[in-house]
């Protein structure tokens, strides 16, 4: 028993010895640099216009680093496991890099130490001035070169065809009946009539409306009504637009369904996006033996799809932006979807990929890559939830057989749309003009993959089709797909705003592909569509008026062309022409 204490004893005396050891080791370089500088410099002296306690420790902290061994610290050493959003960042623990010497360390230390005051102002005021630049902009293109010439989207968005005003909205026209007291809530929005109900008696203390400080998503939804997802000149979008790739994500979960991956990104301030990452460059065309139903969901497509639908004036798909997202940072570390965050992995590279679950090309042989973590995609704006807004789904009657040997009714029989012309909902109001317009915006886009579309419920059959998942679009800029078309020449039927914007925008000073090309300058990835899909849609809008053209001599104008500028009302179709 005594012998136990004596030892017990002697561990804790060499205990406290190694500790006296660490911590006089630790002590002795900062002794002798006092010591050093007493002996160079004398007393301590307290002038008045001394150097300030903060610059003082910074130099103390650069002096001790040029004297002491360049070890990695614990900070350094944890940088070095995380997959970093820098460029050059994928090398190994095990990469060799220069190391600076204590001579060169000490002859750059003045100059550094010259630029430690506006080092942090510079780089902040960079960040500040590279924000602007990719961020949305005004109608005036932005601060790229080309600012000086007149803008074409700004001449556009100027012409009456663009002012042409709505009929007057009633409560039966909006998707939502707001009050604009009630403070938003994201635990109220769970509740199905939080739109509706609220506290009367509470009221910001600022004196505007609670409606105003909604975030944008919110604001993006409560816009929505019965001819638009939303309007023209809404300042709104803008932002919603920079919301998309500023937003800083919160969480990540794979959509189920669908043939290709998606993923659902929430963000700090409770708005959704899908987002479509980057499988091919922007020179790959779709492979001349691939299929529709099996080619790549491209995001630089569903980004186009935005930009085009709103040059064309329709205005029927949701807000998307493109974005440069951390692969590690921004979907691993923050997804709760098991099944995702099993599929990351290290490629030979040393870049980092992942997979996730869909029908095709989730595999390791089709994985996506980032470089070293970075990779593109688009971020489309969620829609309201379904429990606040339902919204119905439509077969496409012109809907491809997604088959290899079988071909759809249309296909054979060149008297198809006499038959759509009788059936619900296409036999009155606007809906078949409305088929006409997506078959236009698909054929510009070169988009083969339409089989449904969706309208909201609460608007019944007098409402406008909403322009869902374009990823397919721009596969081909050198093949003109006629099969799209043939909605538009077997039904010989438009409306004359589409017409008339049409041929506006085949004109040399507005141009399409000009349009185009101005519009997408503004956002994050561009250039978004390389120069031969923009001449592509150029050459696929005289295809479009040409088939117009034709219907009109063999039929007549009145015939083929609907008027919807005089009158706002709904008409019936004619099931006779």
């Amino acid at each position: 028993m005594i012998l136990f204490r004596k030892f017990r004893v002697l561990i804790l005396m060499v205990f406290l010895l190694a500790c006296t050891l660490h911590i006089m080791i630790d002590l002795l370089p900062k002794l002798e640099r006092r010591v050093a500088g007493v002996g160079a410099g004398g007393a301590a002296c307290s002038c008045a216009h001394g150097p300030s306690d903060e610059a003082q420790s910074w130099g103390k902290q650069r002096l001790r680093a040029a004297a002491e061994p360049d070890w990695p610290n614990k900070h350094t050493l944890r940088i070095l496991q995380d997959f970093s959003n820098e460029p050059g960042s994928n090398l190994t623990s095990h990469s060799v890099e220069k190391i600076t010497g204590p001579a060169e360390r000490a002859e750059s230390f003045g100059k550094r130490r010259e630029q430690y005051g506006h080092k942090k102002s510079a780089a902040a005021a960079q960040e500040e001035e590279a924000d602007k630049k990719h961020l949305v902009e005004d109608a005036r293109g932005g601060s790229s070169p080309a600012q000086a010439a007149p803008s074409r989207l700004a001449s556009l968005f100027e012409h009456p065809l663009y002012k042409t005003k709505l009929p007057l909205l009633t409560d039966e026209d909006t998707l939502f009946n707001v009050n604009a007291d009630i403070r938003f809530s994201p635990k109220a929005a769970e509740e199905p009539d939080w739109h509706t109900e609220g506290n009367k008696e509470e009221f910001n203390p600022t004196g505007e409306t609670y409606a105003d400080t909604y975030p944008n998503w919110l604001k993006f939804h409560i816009g929505i009504n019965r001819h638009e997802l939303y309007s023209r000149h809404s300042p709104v979008i803008d932002a919603l637009l920079k919301d998309l790739i500023t937003q800083r994500i919160t969480s990540v979960a794979m959509k189920s369904g669908g043939t290709q991956l998606k993923l659902i990104m929430t963000f700090q301030n409770y708005g959704q996006a899908l987002f479509k990452p980057m499988k091919q460059t922007r020179e790959q065309e779709t492979p001349p033996d691939f299929f529709y139903f099996s080619d790549f969901e491209r995001h630089n497509a569903e980004i186009a799809a935005f930009h085009l639908d709103r040059i064309l004036d329709f205005r029927r798909v949701p807000p998307v932006a493109g974005r440069l997202v951390n692969m590690t940072k921004e979907i691993r570390d923050v997804t709760r979807d098991k099944k995702l965050w099993r599929t990351f992995f290290v490629s030979p590279a040393n870049n980092i990929c992942f997979y996730g679950e869909c029908s095709y090309y989730c595999s390791t042989e089709h994985a996506l890559c980032g470089k070293p973590d970075q990779i593109e995609g688009s971020l489309a704006a969620f829609l309201p939830d379904l429990a606040l807004a339902k919204r119905k789904t439509w077969r496409n009657p012109w809907r491809r057989s997604y088959h290899k040997r079988k071909k759809a009714e249309w296909e054979v029989d060149p008297d198809y749309c006499e038959e759509v012309k009788q059936t619900p909902p296409y036999d009155s109001g606007t809906r078949l003009l409305d088929i006409m317009d997506m078959t236009i915006f698909d054929f510009l886009m070169g988009n083969m993959d339409r089989h449904h579309y969706e309208t909201f419920e609460k608007f019944g059959n007098d409402t406008f089709i909403i322009h869902l998942d374009n990823g397919r679009g721009f596969g081909k800029h050198s093949h003109d797909e006629m099969s799209i078309l043939v909605p538009l020449s077997q039904c010989c039927r438009v409306k004359k705003s589409t017409h008339l914007r049409l041929q506006l925008l085949a004109k040399e000073e507005y141009k399409l592909s000009e349009l185009m090309a101005e519009s997408l300058q503004r956002d994050r990835l561009t250039p978004v569509l390389i120069r031969p899909h923009l001449e592509a849609m150029d050459r696929r809008l005289r295809l479009v008026l040409k088939v117009v053209a034709d219907c009109i001599e063999k039929e007549g104008y009145s015939a083929v062309v609907e008027d919807d500028l005089e009158a706002p009302s709904i008409r019936r179709v004619d099931s006779g022409r």
